[in-house]
């Protein structure tokens, strides 16, 4: 999930990490469910780290694993854009368990960028996941970071943001990115 341009922090930390490229509308990899987590070993954590620098590079609040190219069920999330170290949030395997609410709100996403839109998403959410060493673990969230759950969740799930907007707004931006492609833009 993208976060606004002003809000975008990198870390000293975040020096040595690999920056993954993050992968665009229009490839394949974005559309399709991803598989479960099922090794939590040092690789596994370094990965993580590695997609908290990425986002982080491209100044975002979430991303998830097929952004960068991965079939597999992790995202990371820190709404605070790498203010606080402490707000990382690792969700491998994540699935919501509970949601109420409902807020319309702008949302943008690292793998369309340029482009925002208003969805609809619950304003409160439970999460079940793993952290990076494969701990279970819930997490109640609201607005922001509940949003973000959603979004990165979505992506797990091969649901791309546009998918929430109505039909013309959705196809707006197609023709929008299909005229960037084609000037090659995109």
């Amino acid at each position: 999930m993208a976060s606004t341009p002003a809000s975008a922090s990198i870390g000293a930390t975040n020096a040595a990490r690999k920056i993954y490229p993050i992968v665009k509308y229009g490839d394949a990899i974005l559309e399709k469910p991803t598989a479960t987590v099922k090794k939590f070993d040092a690789d596994f954590e370094q990965l993580t780290e590695d997609m908290f620098a990425s986002m982080y590079a491209a100044q975002g609040v979430g991303l998830a694993a097929p952004q960068i190219g991965l079939t597999l069920r992790v995202a990371v999330v820190d709404v605070t854009t790498g203010k606080n170290p402490e707000a990382k949030i690792v969700l491998a395997n994540p699935e919501i368990i509970h949601a109420e609410g409902e807020v319309r709100e702008e949302e943008g996403c690292l793998s369309i960028p340029g482009f925002r839109g208003y969805v609809m998403r619950p304003q409160f959410v439970t999460v079940r996941a793993q952290n990076a060493k494969g701990e279970s673990f819930e997490i109640r969230a609201e607005n922001l970071m509940a949003r973000a759950f959603c979004h990165e969740i979505d992506h797990l799930n091969g649901i791309l943001f546009l998918q929430h907007l109505s039909m013309l707004k959705r196809d707006l931006i197609r023709r929008r990115i299909k005229k960037l492609k084609k000037q090659g833009e995109w």
